[in-house]
């Protein structure tokens, strides 16, 4: 077994090494069939420009620099929320008769959402208008008394003014007067106390049925008729989405530029390629000291009640807006040595490095401040493997000259090994 494994080990080994051995010839092969054909000047250190002596030309691409409307972003992210989202809960305790409404109905305000069992507070209701009844009555029987009393005493006084009754009756005639008139008075508070009673009762009674407070739809239901529910238990919750909002986290680099009022373009995975608007409402002033991040609110109309809670949410916010600058592709602009820059083709198809200063840029176009005119075209495909003074042709073909030395400064470019006639 072992000499099975170390004869498989040792063909291994020997079809490696023939395959580097011919991948080797291949690749010197290649290269030397540019070399044959590059005329006297190849291998050289190429002429005016002087560039790094490499024998193949990059191969790059071009574009103009032109007018264009530069818009800059900050991207934020986020889940969308609805622009209130209310847990119906009942404000007394008891069991549920009975839910009108089901998960993802339209509900208006003050639409009824649930109905408790009401049998008791009827009762007590019932109780309480009869007890108000019973006091009413009492109160006027005080008044009877009290007019009576009243009469009594007016009668003594006279009959006391007259010489013709003693002080002591006409004194105990004011006595029961006044107390009739202080029973009037308790009876009087005795209706107003049960009056109160009945009100809170029949609030109660009110409080059995369950409304929405907010125009929306029922996003959530936890209960079903015959739980029972103490006050504050969610029933349903019910979200406003006639706008839906975003809630994200802005950097300290982007704070300054982004302020309320400032435009939102909105998109969700459930709707590839379409853009909904919206608006920064609210910039918190502070900055968490945990994440060094602000609060970012964003208030996106929802017509249609396309947009739902819950969806992720990718935002661009427009920062800035130059509607006709100097702009060149993205893949043009490169650093180097410091600097920031594009390529530039002389007439003899070298790369030459031109410092620019930028603007605003989007995803596809830089602003050009200074540095480069309307119609300068630019080196933008292969820019970022450029380095000053490196021989350049076109992908087309055009331009690249095949011969390096002092004397091929201003010489036509032979045509590739190899092209037809």
């Amino acid at each position: 077994m072992r000499k099975a494994l170390l004869a498989i080990v040792v063909l291994a080994a020997a079809a490696a090494g023939t395959y580097y051995y011919l991948r080797m010839n291949a690749d010197t092969g290649a290269a030397a069939a540019p070399a044959a054909g590059a005329g006297p000047g190849a291998g050289t250190k190429s002429g005016p420009g002087g560039g790094r002596g490499n024998t193949a030309l990059m191969t790059v691409d071009t574009a103009a620099a032109s007018r264009q409307e530069v818009i800059e972003y900050v991207t934020v992210v986020g889940n969308l929320i609805g622009e209130a989202t209310v847990d119906v809960s009942p404000r007394v305790n008891g069991r549920i008769e009975s839910i009108a409404v089901k998960l993802g109905d339209r509900v208006a305000k003050g639409q009824l959402i649930a109905k408790m069992d009401d049998r008791d507070v009827k009762e007590q209701v019932k109780q309480a208008e009869a007890s108000l009844e019973l006091a009413r009555a009492t109160a006027r029987q005080r008044e009877f008394d009290m007019t009576a009393s009243r009469t009594t005493f007016e009668r003594q006084k006279n009959l006391y003014d007259r010489q013709l009754q003693t002080k002591q009756t006409l004194e105990d005639a004011e006595a029961r007067y006044n107390a009739s008139a202080a029973q009037v008075d308790v009876a009087k508070a005795q209706v107003m106390q049960t009056q109160a009673r009945l009100d809170e009762l029949k609030v109660t009674l009110g409080n059995t049925i369950i409304q929405s407070p907010v125009d929306g739809f029922v996003g959530r239901r936890t209960l079903d008729p015959g739980a029972f529910a103490g006050a504050n238990t969610p029933v349903v919750s019910v979200v406003d989405i006639d706008s839906v909002r975003l809630i994200a986290n802005l950097v300290e680099k982007d704070f300054r530029r982004v302020t309320t009022g400032v435009e939102a373009m909105v998109e969700v995975d459930a709707f590839p390629g379409e853009t909904f608007m919206g608006k920064v409402s609210r910039v918190a002033p502070i900055f968490d000291a945990a994440t060094r991040t602000a609060t970012l609110e964003i208030e996106v109309p929802n017509p249609g009640y396309r947009l739902k809670p819950g969806m992720y949410a990718r935002v661009r916010l427009t920062v800035d807006r130059r509607p006709d600058a100097l702009t060149v592709p993205r893949n043009a602009v490169v650093d180097s040595e410091g600097k920031r820059g594009v390529f530039l083709i002389d007439d003899g198809n070298v790369a030459r490095f031109n410092v620019v200063r930028t603007g605003l840029q989007d995803a596809d176009r830089v602003e050009i401040l200074e540095g480069l005119n309307d119609g300068q075209r630019v080196i933008t495909t292969g820019a970022m493997a450029l380095r000053n003074g490196d021989r350049v042709q076109l992908v087309n073909g055009r331009g690249g000259r095949r011969g390096g030395g002092a004397g091929g400064g201003g010489g036509k470019s032979p045509a590739p090994a190899g092209a037809g006639k």
